[in-house]
């Protein structure tokens, strides 16, 4: 039952500056001794007094404890208590300092601060001196200020100190004036919170503000959903329409025409693609103008290696590495190593990793300084593996950096003669383009990727188009390996990339490297994947159910989905034998598989990494997950970054290997089976593949090439620019 108290905060026992969650010991009013209070509080300081609503918890080891809902700061009411309030809250005064302003001005010298400071001069206090603390004073004042006037309007408080930091002290000025800046300017709040905010505020339901804002809101969701980098006019109007419950398409046209001026939206005409009124936001249209132009200012300037160079160093190669080159690697190789910007894409078993360490050693003997990346950590590791090469990923080697960005850019260029990016087809536009930022137009860049498989995270079809615009040189390779042929993880590749239903392999397990299961239920398609994953596998391929089986699903809901997934085989592969510590719907024991699920630069992790729980501290909340060899600690706020890691989601598996995959099929996934996603997930295995599920939706899956479909026109602008047109 929520109660109220008031309390003075006697110690601050833990505070997250990034979120103002603090954990204080406070003497209250009625209660004996000192309780524990725990919340949204902001910087907490000794000597504060503070009114505080929530409930009493028993917290299984921290005993009795307040989890505050809300608050607000009222001033201490003894002597004792202002001194302490002082020295503690306001910078520059110290114990001395605040004794004597109380002797001079008694309890009331808070007003005083308030409301008459200037009366607080003499003695030790200077005009420069009475400054800082007006402003140390203010500044406090202000962000709890803050947490309360977003709890109060249901907006998460642990977002008081981002917007403070964009808006400072008018702040809460601004997000009365439009709260929809929150939904540009603070990532993780989006559209629907800042509108519930603006409706209690009083916002009328077609209010100009509230258009714009659901106008870039669609926008956004078009691209970090379905990978656009526009959205016609007519459709882009009608979903924000429907979105807000707004009829009336004279307001909604008002809408796009202030944002279109404000240069939040660029808006043209895309007759190549017969689109009329093609809206992009500002940064995806800059995006691909810029990009396209790059690309021509790359490719042509000049910065020859010599042909005949190149045809002597092949054999040269060929012996190196002891084995021969098909002619259409030769070729492959052999362009990559002479044109500015060259593309090498190809499916399963023609031979892409082979040519990658071809083209790497033909370049290191022509005396080029070579660089290699990737999109992820797995996808730069299994380079590295197969060049023998360093390699890093694409934001390691530009030197990413929350705060800054990229540090390699237009104007610090990368130390490199040439760039060798594998997995292209996980590149979207924005990084694509800083890339390019980064390279001197002496650089030369080679692009590896195999273009049917599923397209970047992000908003864009950088691989694709690239290829499909005809100006960029590149080498698709066609032939498949005898070798390679005789795996039905190959065959079935390829005849998944053409629509075509698999077929069984002619061997038996443990030669046998591929299966499909028929089944309908998608109650017994779990049962059949727990089994294959904790049993069957194991025993027919000696293969460790935990390190060497990867579950690949489509969807993070459902009976196959990834949540219910790591759930049921968390319990069967690596049930409760010790301490375990819960965040959200996650619970994690030592010895668990995870994923890191965001690039963390400090601690040299980075989105896609899997790793293993080694030591679990439930006491602390903290964690230490073993990557590859590098013990890595969490603590307690950093736990959102893992999830379990039995179960992924394909787009989750770009990039990586493993022994053994096992993917469920079911019609409950419609809405992302298509034809490119399985393709990917196939691809994602080295000995064994094994898909189960319906014949109803691997058809609906095959056959589906139409969804994945993305609306980009940067194909369009590359050929308009190598036209002559450097405006396009």
């Amino acid at each position: 039952m929520p109660v109220t108290i008031t309390a003075e905060v006697h110690a601050v026992v833990y505070h997250n500056p990034d979120n103002g969650y603090a954990v204080a010991r406070v003497r209250a009013k009625d209660e004996p001794g000192m309780v524990t209070v725990v919340g949204c509080l902001g910087q907490l300081q000794p000597g504060e007094y503070l009114e505080l609503s929530g409930e009493w918890k028993t917290h299984p080891k921290f005993g009795r404890q307040m989890e505050v809902s809300s608050f607000k700061q009222t001033y201490p009411a003894t002597v004792h208590g202002v001194v302490r309030f002082l020295k503690s809250s306001i910078k520059g005064v110290g114990e001395k300092t605040a004794q004597d302003l109380v002797r001079r001005f008694g309890v009331g010298v808070l007003d005083i601060l308030d409301n008459e400071p200037e009366k607080l001069l003499g003695k030790g206090i200077t005009k420069k001196k009475l400054a800082g603390m007006l402003e140390s004073w203010s500044s406090q004042r202000e962000v709890k200020s803050l947490i309360v006037f977003l709890h109060s309007h249901e907006v998460p408080p642990t977002y008081a100190s981002r917007i403070f930091k964009i808006f400072g002290a008018q702040s809460e000025a601004r997000l009365r004036e439009n709260p929809y800046e929150l939904a540009y300017l603070i990532r993780g709040i989006g559209f629907r919170t800042a509108d519930n905010m603006a409706l209690k505020l009083g916002f009328e339901h077609d209010a100009p503000q509230r258009i714009e804002a659901a106008i870039g809101y669609i926008l956004v969701s078009q691209g970090d959903r379905g990978g656009h980098m526009f959205c016609p006019k007519e459709q882009l109007l009608a979903e924000a329409a429907k979105l807000l419950g707004v009829d009336d398409p004279e307001r909604m046209e008002e809408g796009l025409c202030a944002l279109e001026g404000r240069k939040r939206v660029h808006i043209e005409d895309l007759p190549e693609q017969g689109v009329d009124q093609a809206v992009f936001l500002m940064t995806s249209y800059r995006a691909e103008r810029e990009i396209s132009q790059r690309l021509f200012g790359l490719i042509h300037h000049p910065s020859p290696v010599s042909q005949a160079k190149v045809a002597q160093v092949l054999p040269k190669i060929e012996a190196a590495l002891g084995f021969t080159l098909s002619p259409e690697q030769q070729r492959a190789v052999f362009q990559s190593c002479v044109n500015k910007v060259f593309i090498i894409t190809g499916g399963p078993g023609t031979g892409k990793t082979t040519i990658t360490r071809a083209i790497v050693s033909a370049l290191t003997e022509l005396k080029l300084t070579v660089r290699l990346a990737a999109p992820t950590g797995r996808a730069a590791k299994r380079l590295s593996e197969a060049t023998g090469a360093p390699a890093q990923t694409l934001h390691r080697l530009l030197m990413y950096s929350p705060e800054r960005g990229f540090y390699h850019c237009e104007d610090q260029k990368l130390a490199a003669e040439v760039l060798l990016v594998d997995e292209v087809s996980m590149l979207d536009a924005q990084l694509f383009l800083a890339v390019l930022r980064a390279l001197p137009v002496t650089c030369r860049l080679i692009l590896v990727g195999d273009v049917n498989q599923l397209p970047s995270v992000g908003p864009g079809n950088v691989l694709a188009d690239l290829i499909g615009c005809g100006e960029v040189p590149s080498a698709v390779l066609t032939h498949i390996f005898r070798q390679a042929q005789e795996s039905s993880i190959v065959v079935n590749a390829h005849r998944f990339n053409a629509g075509l239903y698999p077929v069984a392999s002619p061997k038996e397990p443990p030669e046998a490297d591929f299966f499909w299961m028929p089944q309908e239920d998608p109650a017994k398609v779990q049962e059949r994947i727990l089994e294959m994953v904790t049993t069957r596998i194991p025993e027919r391929y000696g293969l460790d159910p935990v390190r060497d089986i990867q579950v690949l699903t489509p969807m993070h809901k459902g009976d196959v989905g990834t949540g219910t997934l790591n759930q049921l085989l968390q319990e069967r592969l690596n049930p409760r034998r010790g301490p375990e510590l819960k965040r959200g719907y996650a619970t994690f024991r030592k010895g668990d598989r995870v994923l890191q699920l965001r690039n963390n630069y400090d601690k040299e992790v980075f989105n896609g990494d899997l790793g293993w729980v080694a030591e679990v501290d439930p006491e602390q909340g903290s964690l230490v997950v073993d990557f590859d060899g590098s013990l890595v600690a969490f603590d307690s706020t950093e736990l959102d970054e893992l999830t379990l890691a039995y179960a992924v989601s394909v787009h989750k598996s770009q990039g990586c290997e493993y022994p053994a995959i096992v993917v469920p099929v079911v019609t409950q996934h419609f809405m992302l089976l298509q034809r490119n996603l399985l393709y990917t997930a196939l691809t994602r295995a080295r000995r064994l593949a094994v898909f189960i599920g319906s014949d109803k939706a691997l058809n609906m899956g095959l056959k589906n090439v139409t969804s994945g479909n993305r609306m980009t026109h940067l194909r369009h602008r590359i050929r308009s620019v190598f036209a002559g047109n450097l405006f396009s």
